[in-house]
């Protein structure tokens, strides 16, 4: 008896939990307005930029896959996807699509207005033409930093295992 009380009790815990989940689920829903708004923030500054690379690196994986499974086909398996690129190509789109909808379900419909506001200022539209150089250039200084660091931290070892008798 205490047994299915328990059970009754972990059902209807669980039950709560689940009508929970699905009403924050619904509650956080963007509006329509607020996925507009996202598309025009995403179109605006260009993010997608950064995923044109994700259909031909899909084509790598698969043409990779398969040449392991199948080398002697390699030459056919490339002539195929290379005839489906136009195909798949046209699913670029679905990819401003799934970034706007990140944008719109963390940004409110005012924070939307105001990132548009932004990015429609002479700042903004420099922030959008400089960060592909700003990104390039950071990661270039940060991977000398890096080498400087490894170099540090070499002879900081060495030094210090030296004094404890050992070169390395």
């Amino acid at each position: 008896m205490v047994t299915l009380a328990i059970r009754a009790l972990r059902a209807g815990a669980i039950l709560v939990a689940l009508f929970g989940f699905t009403a924050a689920a619904q509650a956080q829903a963007p509006s329509a307005t607020q996925q507009k708004l996202a598309r025009q923030v995403v179109e605006l500054t260009g993010v997608s930029r950064g995923f044109e690379g994700a259909i031909p690196q899909v084509f790598q994986q698969v043409y990779g896959t398969y040449i392991q499974q199948n080398p002697d086909l390699s030459k056919e398996i490339a002539g195929v996807l290379q005839e489906l690129i136009p195909e798949f190509d046209k699913r670029k789109e679905e990819i401003v699509g799934i970034i706007s909808r990140v944008f719109a379900e963390k940004f409110t419909e005012a924070e939307l207005n105001d990132l548009l506001a932004f990015y429609n200022t002479p700042t903004g539209k420099k922030y959008v033409t400089t960060t592909g150089d700003i990104g390039r250039d950071s990661l270039a200084k940060i991977q000398e930093w890096s080498l400087a660091l490894n170099k540090q931290l070499t002879d900081r070892l060495r030094a210090e295992m030296k004094k404890k008798g050992h070169t390395i």
